[in-house]
């Protein structure tokens, strides 16, 4: 049975790279019809908040990547504590007394020779006796793996092909710290061995770290998993995604007011295709996913084209979803959704102008309440000539049934009996009633509104009118 994990650390929030590495996870899995586990490498005690362990519990839940867990690594110390007894008696793992002032000299002294700084292995038990070396009092030990000092490590990696290291690359790492903490190296192969994981799809920048794995794998005599090793997520510019290229922070998208199945599809089409398919559903990905079709090349992040694809699910939207999306968005912005127009009939009327939900909200503001127009707006359409048409259009308005079709009616016999074209009295109208100057079309943005709000702001902004 396949078994997939994401086993991000709780030092932040969970980021773009991580959250496409999640989704790749959780597809290949639900594809196979296997599980998907969620592991929290909770073990940087100085850096791990419960915020951040929320914060990627929040992502994943509004993504819908569904999973088996969480699990913590922290709950599981014993564990890790065990295997590495059980490496010591079997002569693969040893007690280390070196302080990190001797680490540091070693390695200034091996730079200055030219050499590849590296732990020299003096505390290997026959090293220790040879160099006459005793444990000091009270000192509190490291436990380190006794790497193999001939042959190399290949796999076949399922993105990048084959890759082998030599063994004599491999220094022996640290495989619990003195204060009893396994390092990331050692919690990984014990958690995804206790796991039962059977492919473990990650970023590349762990591709350097999968032959220590191997090697602590081989020790325990477990069999491996197979190891897919996904390129990183650049910007426009090339370099890194960071801060600096928007959010990054996938609960950022959230705030935002981008959909999360927008987001999923444009993360699945980073760095994986099929076809040249562009928008597809969670359960289209799980059909179609497959290993074979990510890139080897770095992906680039375009914030445009995210946008682009949010609008086609925002159009494509239920909405009284959309109106329970927005309606946040327009209590932080002052508004009562209740003392105006049904939102869902708002939202019917904008979503196709908008990229976001957060531009949505925006763009609704002025049916919940009246938007005063900008001197710009003021100078530019508030004129004397258009005044009279004005003033018989909010006579007309005052008396009509008020829908859409008696609206145009109206406006139509104004235009009719001053002889004037529509964009003559929608313009100044428009300006006048939403403060703004493009909207959906007036006669409908009208309706909305409602008679009562609609002659108040006509007779408030006629009063700024010349003449």
């Amino acid at each position: 049975m396949i078994r997939t994990r994401f086993a991000p650390s709780p030092t932040g929030y969970l980021h773009i790279g991580g959250a496409r590495t999640a989704l790749f996870c959780w597809a290949f899995a639900k594809k196979h019809g296997g599980s998907f586990i969620l592991r929290i490498e909770d073990t940087d005690r100085e850096r791990s908040t419960q915020q951040s362990v929320q914060a990627i519990l929040d992502s994943m839940q509004w993504l819908g990547l569904d999973y088996e867990g969480p699990y913590y690594q922290m709950e599981r110390l014993d564990r890790y504590r065990q295997i590495a007894e059980e490496l010591i008696r079997a002569g693969k793992a040893y007690h280390c007394y070196a302080s990190r002032e001797e680490l540091d000299a070693l390695r200034e002294q091996q730079r200055a020779r030219g050499d590849k700084p590296r732990y020299d292995g003096r505390w290997r038990p026959e090293n220790a006796k040879r160099l006459g070396l005793t444990p000091p009092q009270g000192g509190a030990p490291v436990v380190r793996f006794r790497n193999p000092d001939e042959g190399e490590v290949i796999f076949d990696d399922l993105v990048k092909g084959p890759i082998a290291v030599a063994n004599s690359e491999l220094d022996d790492l640290v495989l619990i710290r003195a204060d009893g903490i396994p390092t990331y190296n050692f919690g990984v192969v014990v958690d995804d061995i206790d796991m039962n994981i059977t492919h473990v799809i990650r970023g590349d920048d762990h591709v350097n770290n999968t032959p220590r794995q191997i090697n602590i794998y081989r020790a325990l005599g477990a069999p491996q998993p197979k190891f897919a090793h996904v390129p990183m997520i650049l910007g426009k510019d090339g370099e890194r995604l960071s801060k600096r290229h928007g959010a990054v922070s996938v609960m950022q998208y959230h705030d935002e007011g981008y959909l999360p199945e927008a987001l999923v599809n444009y993360l699945a089409r980073l760095g994986w295709s099929h076809g040249d398919e562009e928008k597809f559903s969670s359960g289209q990905l799980i059909e179609w996913f497959d290993l074979q079709h990510i890139s080897k090349s770095p992906a680039r992040f375009n914030p445009e084209k995210l946008a682009w694809l949010n609008q086609q699910y925002i159009k494509e939207a239920d909405n009284a979803r959309l109106a329970e999306l927005v309606t946040p968005f327009l209590a932080a912005d002052g508004c009562d959704v209740r003392s105006g127009p049904l939102l869902s009939a708002v939202v019917a009327l904008l979503k196709e102008r908008v990229n976001t939900v957060e531009e949505l909200a925006d763009a609704a503001v002025y049916f919940y309440r009246p938007l005063d127009p900008s001197d710009e707006l003021r100078h530019r359409h508030y004129t004397a000539e258009i005044k009279p048409a004005l003033l018989e259009l909010q006579q007309r308005l005052a008396g009509i049934e008020w829908n859409r079709e008696k609206i145009n009616e109206a406006l139509k016999a104004v235009l009719a009996a001053h002889q004037l074209k529509l964009p003559k009295i929608a313009m100044p109208l428009r300006v006048m009633v939403t403060g703004e100057a493009k909207t959906p079309s007036i006669d409908a943005t009208l309706e909305l509104i409602g008679r009562e709000q609609v002659l108040s702001r006509i007779a408030k902004q006629l009063q700024a009118f010349p003449g």
